[in-house]
């Protein structure tokens, strides 16, 4: 709508990327602070709560009358300030639209079971809903390939050129990307705050990323390659605007919680925006603590199946600190400290091709 005035009243500032990512980010930020309070005193009214798992370090009981499902607040918030923003026309836009409302869609449902079963582990069946993550990553990943014209080279740090051209194994790897990303975020979503700025900060990196991509001189001057995806920035600052707003209300005690509806389509959202930058390989540094949670839990796993021996206290890993009797705002700001940093290292490789 606003590139839409931009073009029919001629109203110039409106066309660039940068002023309507500014509008995005705070209509999503206004919006989510608007809606939440509203969205909190009616989840306790009803008691859409958060069912916590008996084997949770102990002093997670306390948080069982926290409302989840927060994610619906921001996600939502974050698409209405997305279609007011972006040019409708651009496939990357759409895709990206896409991308926020099957995962959405998907954590809804699971947020909802367990709300209605009072139950953690209640929702989808583990294999039933991988089936409809990598349905709905097949369709971000095909739409990619038919509307949007998607190039399928594989481009790794340091290196300007591509390595490879992938072919149809590039739905395969898009498919894994957003699916493991997706599940990622969702593990590390098990403190107060914890995903929400790791989020905030691999989303400002991407806009980044984007922008640039987006831009031809600048990609040119670093020699990255150039997509018109710069339209994926505003629904990135769209989505950075509305977690900003949730923070207020998640940090340390959170008085509401994302649920999977938040964190399963913000991973997804992120592996979407790894894809379309090129940046696949260079996500491992981007989300370093959602890799580092996921790790914690494929040793965890690894290690008991085949020893019958523990590497950690409790996986993820943010559970393995707990059980040391760290205090969760010590590990939650460490954690955020080390995607920080992570973050700035990935930002420098840019440069270094």
């Amino acid at each position: 709508m606003l590139y839409w005035l931009h073009d029919f009243l001629d109203i110039n500032i409106l066309g660039y990327i940068t002023i309507r990512a500014g509008v995005a980010f705070f209509i999503a930020l206004c919006l989510t602070l608007f809606l939440l309070p509203r969205f909190i005193k009616w989840a306790q009214r009803t008691s859409s709560v958060q069912p916590i798992n008996d084997w949770a370090p102990e002093r997670h009981q306390e948080k069982h009358s926290t409302p989840t499902m927060g994610g619906i607040v921001f996600i939502g918030a974050t698409i209405f300030a997305s279609l007011l923003s972006i040019r409708w026309d651009n496939a990357y836009a759409q895709a990206g639209i896409l991308t926020l409302f099957l995962f959405s869609l998907i954590g809804f449902y699971d947020d909802f079971a367990k709300i209605k079963k009072s139950e953690n582990l209640a929702g989808f069946k583990a294999r039933t809903k991988l089936f409809l993550q990598i349905l709905s990553a097949f369709a971000v990943a095909a739409f990619l390939c038919l509307f949007a014209d998607f190039n399928t080279d594989l481009y790794i740090p340091f290196l300007k050129n591509p390595v490879m051209d992938m072919g149809v194994f590039a739905i395969l790897l898009w498919v894994l990307v957003i699916i493991a990303t997706s599940n990622a975020v969702n593990l590390t979503d098990g403190l107060d705050g914890l995903a929400t700025v790791p989020s905030i900060v691999a989303l400002t990196t991407f806009s980044i990323i984007i922008y640039i991509t987006g831009n031809i001189k600048i990609s040119s001057y670093l020699l990255m390659p150039h997509f018109q995806v710069s339209e994926v920035a505003i629904m990135a600052s769209a989505l950075i605007g509305a977690l900003t707003g949730f923070l207020w209300y998640n940090c340390h005690p959170a008085e509401v919680f994302m649920g999977d509806s938040g964190s399963l389509t913000i991973g997804a959202f992120l592996g979407y925006l790894a894809i379309i930058s090129k940046s696949e390989i260079l996500l491992f540094l981007i989300g370093s603590i959602f890799v580092i949670e996921t790790l914690s839990v494929i040793l965890q796993v690894g290690s008991f199946k085949l020893r019958q021996k523990r590497v950690f206290l409790m996986a993820p890993i943010h559970h393995h600190f707990e059980m040391k009797n760290w205090a969760e705002n010590k590990i939650i700001v460490r954690f955020w400290i080390i995607a920080i940093l992570s973050n700035i290292l990935a930002l420098i490789t840019l440069k270094i091709r």
